[in-house]
């Protein structure tokens, strides 16, 4: 898929209800990904377990918690696999396709499915299902007892994770025109983090009440697919500095604590980024790979080693950064300056979701659904 494509994929307009494709968007001519480069590893790393989901099509971001991780496939097949060794401790069924997963705090996983009902299972085991009134794309958040649902209307809705009993729900006004791929949707402190738009916003997991919010990007544009520029998740916090890709327009980090912008970027781009205490990691529509100064954005490097690839989200993993490609190939960068390190194979379809880590296991997931997990030295 070229980078015009990726683009329009992104692309939906929620309408009476409902989210539909969006016709006419930006597009181009379709670009030679660069080969791989041959490089000496600078790091040592293998393979150490695989395992297997149903196809992922859908935005699937895998969630860690103790010790295990959590994830789906497009067939609703739910899964938690312990993290050291890969062995598999539960495997639940949705029983429907899902566009949406996973959430977890550990005992309650959640995940939605094509008609807009959140499922959620606990061992493997149904416990409940709820319909919301929109598309969600964006994971399901776990945390308090309550699990927390943000459809592509931007609506965040609360439910109780025993009973699913709905505890309120939060719709605001906003342009019509929204992202088919995972929002921001995250706890801090006692906290809910939401994305709106371009604005990250601050809400009562308790009563569903806006403490406070703070524009990420100022969008420009003539129409509304060029001033689209909502947040694209997961967001990574370091301390209580939460930072954010808003679609197409720019890379910013703001103060949970103060609710303040700390700083934001003018940079295209459409995949989330990552962070650590000392630098902010992005690719644009392009594949560039870039990193930008944790406290200022000063941009600290940037390559194109990996154009037309389509690098996807990243980790940061302290000396090195993961991401993967549209050939299901993991590479290992240098943080400090985006050199390669080393590079895995997976199965040959696109890497889903940013990598996730769980003690020195890293985990990516792929399209055909497969579960790789790796340990860099």
């Amino acid at each position: 898929m070229n980078g015009g494509a990726r683009w329009r994929s992104a692309l939906r307009l929620a309408a009476a209800g409902a989210a539909l494709a969006l016709a006419a968007c930006a597009s181009g001519p379709k670009r030679e990904p660069a080969p791989l480069q041959t490089f000496e590893p600078s790091i040592a790393g293998r393979q150490v377990w695989q395992s297997r989901v149903g196809e992922i099509d859908f935005p699937l971001v895998v969630v860690v918690r103790d010790g295990a991780f959590f994830a789906a496939g497009g067939d609703g097949s739910v899964v938690a696999l312990r993290a050291d060794d890969g062995r598999e401790l539960w495997r639940g069924d949705a029983k429907a396709a899902l566009t949406a997963g996973v959430g977890s705090d550990g005992r309650f996983a959640a995940v939605v499915t094509r008609d807009n009902e959140v499922v959620v299972l606990e061992a493997g085991i149904e416990r409940w299902r709820k319909r919301v009134g929109s598309r969600v794309v964006t994971p399901p958040l776990v945390a308090g007892e309550r699990v927390f649902v943000m459809g592509v209307d931007r609506a965040v809705h609360a439910f109780d994770a025993i009973d699913g009993r709905r505890l309120w729900s939060l719709q605001r006004p906003g342009d019509a025109l929204t992202l088919a791929q995972p929002g921001v949707l995250a706890a801090w402190r006692n906290t809910l983090l939401a994305g709106q738009g371009p604005r990250l916003a601050a809400i009562d997991p308790l009563r569903g009440t806006v403490i406070w919010e703070v524009p990420l990007a100022s969008p420009r544009g003539t129409n509304e697919v060029e001033r689209l520029a909502d947040l694209v998740g997961p967001a990574p916090r370091v301390g209580d500095r939460v930072c954010a890709r808003s679609f197409q327009s720019a890379v910013a980090c703001a103060d949970a604590a103060r609710g303040a912008l700390l700083w934001s970027r003018q940079t295209g781009g459409v995949a989330a980024v990552a962070a650590d205490a000392e630098r902010v990691y992005g690719t644009d529509a392009s594949g560039r790979v870039s990193a930008w100064r944790v406290t200022n954005g000063d941009l600290l490097w940037s390559h194109e080693k990996l154009l037309y690839r389509q690098p996807g989200a990243a980790l940061a993993l302290g000396p090195t950064v993961v991401l993967g490609d549209f050939e299901g190939q993991v590479h290992f960068l240098s943080s400090a300056s985006g050199e390669f390190q080393l590079r895995l194979p997976t199965d040959g379809s696109a890497i889903v979701g940013p990598p996730v880590l769980a003690g020195t296991t890293v985990l990516v997931a792929t399209r055909k659904g497969g579960l790789f997990a790796f340990r860099p030295q």
